[in-house]
């Protein structure tokens, strides 16, 4: 297995896919092809931002596994935060390009 610290780049890296797939999308010109591509992009958005939560989970756990209360004390006040930050805005955005393409 990977060691845990490949769980937090990976988290990240979904949570930015999470977050670009609605922006590409809202910035594609062609309207007409990305309407097409809306419901994919949603929820391929949505699947990254669960894969980057279920990441931060095992993470989490792994901490718990080896014991260090002090970096789970010291994280877990930081990690819900950007955890409900990261799922409000990919909600958001996909919320956003679903008006824009609605009824086109």
């Amino acid at each position: 297995m990977l060691g845990a610290g490949w769980l937090n780049i990976g988290s990240l890296v979904f949570g930015l896919i999470a977050w670009a797939l609605p922006v590409v999308i809202l910035a594609q010109g062609n309207k007409a092809k990305a309407r097409n591509r809306v419901a994919f992009c949603a929820a391929a958005s949505l699947s990254a931002c669960a894969i980057a939560l279920w990441m931060q989970i095992l993470y989490t756990d792994h901490l718990v596994k080896i014991e260090d209360w002090s970096a789970l004390m010291d994280t877990s006040s930081a990690v819900a935060l950007v955890a409900g930050l990261l799922l409000t805005v990919a909600i958001v955005l996909n919320a956003i390009t679903f008006i824009v393409y609605r009824g086109k």
